[in-house]
């Protein structure tokens, strides 16, 4: 893996971890970073030319005057397509990464040859049973001069604790993350505690927006059907984030996706269960998901990325 650094309009790292091809881009969750894809990275690499931005606001990209939100970071993912992948690629998101791949790809659908979306964050369905601990952490973050006290309150004690933290929240069995990976994390908190209290005004700012438009439900359903790519969704049945009963109902908006679930994972799979991801994920990305994008104009001019969340 090389760390490299691109201008758009502003400094965005990212990790390259090589292969040659067709560009695959994986997406980070919410408080997530490049790290998220250490276990299956140089896997997928063998099939296309993969590459992982840290998204506004998270691992070593600051935001820096720009917008932390999910109009933010897609902007950065125009950019980001233009300037390093260098035309049509497959998004892999999980969660926030999940959102960001099918709202490019709903306004952009000849930038985009597939998705595989991992727990993409979705509307609640009115079956799923809430986690109560996730419930209050972003219910608390939601409100105002209470979001900044949680995740202050998160990082209290440190890198370390915050990253076993994180993964208890996230895994099923955090003990199945390779240690190696867990340390990557760990160094990477580390790094970004000496970024000062920047860094929690970014993630509230990313979070608040995401949670605004999860409310929209017809907008996101309609959001859903304009894809045009194949899509492969991926979840784990005990994802206390994004409840299997919420990636089923988007799975029923869109039936020609494809849905897999993998028994007694969390809502990292790539992280928690990286053998069974790849076995599903490599495959489909070398058949299924390999066909090129559709061809006719946008949906959106490519300037319409920056105001989609007020025109959508």
């Amino acid at each position: 893996m090389d760390r490299r650094t691109v201008d758009l309009e502003g400094p965005v790292h990212y990790a390259d971890f090589g292969g040659s091809g067709r560009p695959i881009v994986l997406l980070h969750g919410l408080g997530g970073s490049h790290a998220n894809w250490l276990a299956v990275a140089p896997r997928l690499a063998r099939i296309g030319r993969v590459l992982a931005p840290d998204l506004l606001g998270h691992g070593r990209t600051r935001s820096l005057g720009r917008r932390a939100t999910v109009d933010g970071n897609l902007r950065l993912l125009d950019g980001f397509l233009d300037r390093v992948a260098g035309g049509p690629a497959a998004l892999v998101g999980n969660s926030l990464g999940g959102y960001l791949a099918i709202a490019f790809a709903a306004a952009f659908p000849a930038r985009v040859t597939s998705l595989v979306l991992v727990a993409p964050a979705a509307p609640v369905s009115p079956r799923a049973l809430l986690d109560r601990e996730v419930l209050t952490l972003f219910a608390g973050a939601a409100l105002p001069f209470v979001g900044g006290a949680v995740v202050r309150w998160r990082r209290r004690n440190g890198p370390e604790r915050l990253v076993a933290d994180s993964l208890r929240l996230v895994c099923a069995d955090p003990a199945r993350v390779e240690p190696e990976v867990v340390e990557a994390h760990v160094e990477l908190a580390r790094e970004r505690f000496t970024f000062g209290s920047g860094v929690v005004r970014e993630f509230l700012a990313t979070e608040r927006s995401l949670v605004a438009r999860l409310t929209r439900r017809g907008r996101f359903r309609e959001m859903v059907r304009r894809v045009r790519v194949p899509a492969l969704l991926v979840q784990g049945d005990e994802d206390r984030i994004v409840r299997l009963e919420s990636t089923r109902a988007l799975a029923a908006v869109r039936p020609d996706w494809r849905l897999e679930v993998f028994r007694g994972v969390g809502h990292v799979p790539q992280l928690e269960a990286p053998g069974p991801f790849l076995a599903v994920v490599e495959p489909w990305l070398a058949g299924a998901g390999a066909s090129p994008p559709p061809t006719g104009p946008p949906l959106h001019s490519p300037r319409a990325v920056g105001s989609m969340e007020r025109t959508e």
